[in-house]
This record gives structure tokens, sequence and C-alpha cells, in this order.
């Protein structure tokens, strides 16, 4: 590998003779010799192919961070601004002949005539990493400077422009904990030619180009990442911006209050609604369970509670693209084929929900019902919702807010949630108001504590994310909410799409006439009604939801999450 301090000058003999003429022995490695210099990678093309390139850069800047390019009738390699002071060390690079790499030079002496029709340009490289190693307190890589790091070409797909399509190619660091979000925050301050030239890898040219990223001390809370952990088998941290997490914040306090005094207070872990939502924004295909059966004298035993928090989340899941199912008892899934057909008809769906039943039988079945073949490495969802979801108990029963053992109605969904915990690569959320709803086993001794009758009811199966809402349908609007403030979100975004392709134009993906409304779920309210679906508390068949009329509580509530999602910081 060699390093090369560029000398540049305006005339093209000169700057060519800078890289051509020395031919003394390279230099392995660049890592850790930068002194102050800015690491780069080159690569040389034909000028014909040169706006298809710049454009492919564009279109991919996380893994082409183009820094500059020479002129088109010039070839040189241009710094950004004034000229720096700077000699040449031998440069090695790769030859390539239509497409193909043809073998390394130390020298372009033999190709003077054929640069003159050449744009150059110059690359950030991985090793501009080493600088924000050192301000975070890390020790650089390789400070003997005897090899260059191993890079890996994933399955990932750079955004294709033209003729020029790749593979992503990435290194890979092991940073602590402790030291990940501060690394983030500084570092993020921060076709097939007839012949072409690049630097061989890890042979980066020491220019004296200033760095254009913003310093960390001029970043405002939209552009500020935070780090955030998701998931522990695979690990996961996900990203995000300081203002998004703070409006997400917002979110879980305003559903968080309690307008049945029954205590929910004290059931409240902080960021379960981030977490829950940055879960599901990195999720491809989920999987939403409602259904809590409390009026067990009546047909149906439903309540409005529930139904309208998955069908809310179910759309703005759809908006983002990916695919949704929901999985309900044997004996509704008439009644929820019914629900989910009107709600089309209404446009409250965009789109048909695949109505699914699982009752159960082993641990083998569930397996099977989670994965493609019954094989833990191939699952069919990515993560589980259960929103307002009859939970079992401790005793293996299911209990109404009264004590009232409803195991009779309920299929043991229970255990897909807990079969999922033992396979890699799937989440899963529980949202709920009172303790006995599957996936509030996360907070069960706090339910036996302060919850009425929670000793009894209290679910004992939990999930890895508990949403707690004064009503579960707020839940499901938050996490509507919370995905739409996350996918509007640049930092996010860029960490989804991996930094390849342009972002998404949030007006062309009409993810707000996705989100809840007062309009839409006045509508969703009505359709429960018609099928005689009562409210949890009062059991009146009518618009209200745990007993609280839908207009004056509800709508109060639906508008407070628009202007929290919609509000600009």
């Amino acid at each position: 590998m060699a390093a090369f301090i560029l000398h540049l000058k305006s005339c093209l003999p000169s700057a060519i003779r800078s890289l051509i003429l020395p031919k003394k022995a390279y230099i392995r490695n660049t890592s850790g010799m930068a002194g102050g210099l800015q690491p780069a990678s080159v690569v040389v093309l034909p000028r014909s192919l040169a706006l298809a390139f710049k454009s492919f850069c564009q279109a991919n800047s996380g893994p082409l961070p183009l820094l500059s390019q020479s002129e088109q009738d010039k070839w040189m390699l241009p710094a950004l601004g004034t000229a720096p002071e700077a000699r040449t060390v031998c440069p090695q690079f790769r030859k390539y002949e239509f497409g193909v790499c043809t073998g390394g030079l130390t020298s372009l002496e033999d190709y003077a005539e054929q640069l003159k029709d050449m744009v150059t340009f110059v690359l950030d490289c991985s090793f501009s990493l080493e600088r924000a190693l050192g301000i975070v307190g890390l020790s650089r890589r390789n400070p003997a400077g005897l090899s260059h790091a191993g890079a890996y070409k994933t399955t990932v797909p750079c955004a294709t422009v033209a003729e020029f399509c790749c593979p992503l190619v990435v290194t890979m660091r092991p940073i602590p904990k402790d030291k990940l979000e501060r690394l983030l925050q500084v570092t993020c301050s921060m076709a097939e030619a007839a012949l072409a030239f690049t630097s061989m890898p890890g042979c980066t040219v020491m220019t004296h180009l200033k760095d254009s990223k913003t310093p960390a001390s001029c970043l405002t809370p939209k552009t500020v990442p935070e780090v955030h952990h998701i998931s522990q088998d695979p690990l996961h941290y996900s990203i995000v911006s300081a203002a998004a997490v703070q409006k997400i914040r917002k979110l879980e306090e305003t559903i968080a209050i309690d307008p049945g005094n029954r205590g929910i207070g004290h059931l409240l872990c902080k960021d379960e609604l981030l977490k829950a939502s940055l879960s599901l924004s990195h999720a491809h295909s989920v999987l939403v369970t409602t259904g809590l059966p409390t009026h067990f004298n009546h047909k149906p035993p439903e309540e409005t509670d529930g139904p309208p928090g998955a069908i809310a989340l179910g759309a703005f899941l759809q908006a983002l693209g990916k695919n949704v199912s929901m999985v309900v008892d044997q004996r509704a899934l008439s009644l929820h084929t019914k629900l989910v057909e009107d709600t089309v008809k209404q446009g409250v769906l965009k789109s048909q929900i695949p109505i699914l039943t699982y009752q159960g039988g082993s641990v083998k079945d569930a397996q099977a019902f989670l994965c493609k073949d019954g094989d833990p490495k191939s699952p069919r969802f990515d993560h589980l919702v259960a929103i307002e979801r009859a939970g079992r108990a401790a005793d293996g029963n299911y209990y109404n807010a009264r004590k009232v053992n409803i195991k009779h109605l309920v299929d043991p969904i229970d255990d897909l949630f807990l079969a999922a915990q033992k396979i890699p690569g799937i989440s899963s959320t529980g949202v709920g108001d009172g303790g006995n709803e599957l996936g509030m086993g996360k907070v069960k001794k706090a339910i036996k504590r302060h919850i009425r009758n929670g000793d009894v009811i209290a679910c004992d199966v939990e999930a890895d994310f508990a949403v707690i809402a004064g009503v579960s349908n707020w839940g499901g609007y938050a996490l509507a909410c919370a995905l739409y403030i996350l996918n509007s979100c640049e930092v996010h975004g860029r960490y989804l799409r991996k930094a390849i392709g342009p972002s998404r134009a949030l007006g062309e993906q009409n993810w707000t006439q996705a989100l809840p409304s007062i309009t839409k779920e006045e509508k969703m309210l009505g359709i429960l009604v018609q099928h005689k679906v009562r409210s949890g508390v009062s059991g009146i068949v009518g618009m209200e939801v745990d007993g609280m009329p839908f207009h004056g509580v509800h709508t109060k509530m639906i508008q407070k999450l628009l202007d929290i999602s919609t509000e600009h910081v």
C-alpha cells in the first residue's frame, strides 16, 4: 500500500509527473500515519463515464462519499478550496480493463496519453474513522502500520446508476457500548470502462483537503444521532435523531394518563414505545393480534378497545411497505374478517390484511407457525404485536379485569410469543392498560403490587417491549405515530437504507394520510358498533371505548398524538 501526499498543479504535465515518476518502495499501510492529513481513495475513469460515476456516488453517499473530482479537461487530484502543500511517495493502483482487474501498478507513467482524457475522483475512506476513534478515547487500529483491515462484501446492493452497480462493502471495528453513541456523533459530523484505475485497497491518498463534515458542536437536535439497543439476539442497535426521540417520548407520556384510575403509572418503563417502534421500523413482516372477550355473556364477547388500535397500526405498516398479518381466535375469525373488509371499504385500511388463527398444540407447532418449514433460521415474521389481547396468567387461565376466567373463549396465541423468545430475529411488543393483556408479563411484579386483582389477573407472558397506555387503542395509535416520526427522521432513514440510494420523499409516501385520524377512527368505531361489539367497561353498544365517549375523550387524544407527530422542531 502506498501513501502519497499530493502537490497539486493546475497544468496537466506536472500533475501527471507528481504521480507517475517516483518508483520507490511503497508503504504498506497509512493507518495511524495521517498526521492531521485527510486520507482518501482514488478512482480514475474515462471522461465519458464521469457524470454517471458522480451520480453513482451521490446516490450512495454513505459508502461512496465524494470529496472532490478533477476538472473534465485537467487530469489531476483536486483539492477542496485552496491547493494543498504536498509531496509524492510512490502511489499504487489497480488497473481495470473492460471491468476486469488486470493487475497492480506502482506508476501510471505508461498511461500518460490516456490520462489526458480521464477524470479523477477522490473519495473518503474508512481510515478517516481513525481521527474519530481518538476523539472518543479509543485506540486507533493497526498502530504498527503493518496491514490493512479486512473488508467484507455484503449482499446489500448499492443503488444502481447507469452502468454502475455493486454490493455494499464494509469494514468492522469492535466498539465498547459506552463509546458507541459518542463515536456516532463524531463520525456523522464527518461500469465497464475500457480503461480505469483505482487506488489499491488500503492505499490512500494523504491530502490537505478540509474535512467537509459539520463539527459536532454545530449539530442540531434534528441531526444529533442517538444509539438505542433494540435486540440482544441478534445484537442490534438502531440510530435516530435526538429530536425524533423527544417527540416519541412525548407520545409515551401522553398516552400514559390513567382515566380509569387503575394505577397504570406504576407499570411504566421509560422508552418502551421508542424501542418498540424502532424495532418495528426495521421489521419486514409483522404479525398483529388483538381480542379480549371480556363480555363472556354476549355475542360477540369482544370489546371496542383493541381492534381500532390494531387496525391503525396495520394501516401505517402497510403504508411503509411492510407485510402485515393478523392472528385471532378461531371463534372470532368471521368477526375480524368482516371488520377488515369493512375498514377497506370505508378507507380506514388501504388493502386487506390476511387473518390467521392459531389453536396451539406444542412448542413445535408454534415454531412451525412462525417459521418457514419450522426452521428457526427462517422466520416468517420478525415482529409480533399484541394490542389489548387476553394474556395467560400464572395459573394457565385467562381473566378479565373482574377476575372472571374467560379461558374457554381464548386460543393460546401466547404460545407464539413464548416461542418467539427462542427464535433469533423475532421481537415482540405488548400493549395494555390493565395488566391482564398479552405481553404484560414484563411488568407482572408491578401489576401484582399495584393493580386491582393483579395477583390473579396479571399476565405471565412477557413481550420484549411493554407499551402502557390509559386505553390500549391509544398505544396502537402511538405506535403508528412513532413510526411516522422515525420514517420522517433523516438520521434514522439514512441508517435504514444503509446510506444507499436517495432519501424517501415524505410527500410521495402518503404517510400523513396513513396516520390515525379522528375521521378514520370514528368510522372504525362505527363499524364495531354495526357488528354489536361493546364498550369494555360499560358493556354499551355505542360510540365509546372503556366507558368513555369517543367524542370529547378519544378524539382529544387522537388530536394530541397527531399534533406531536407532525409538529416541527
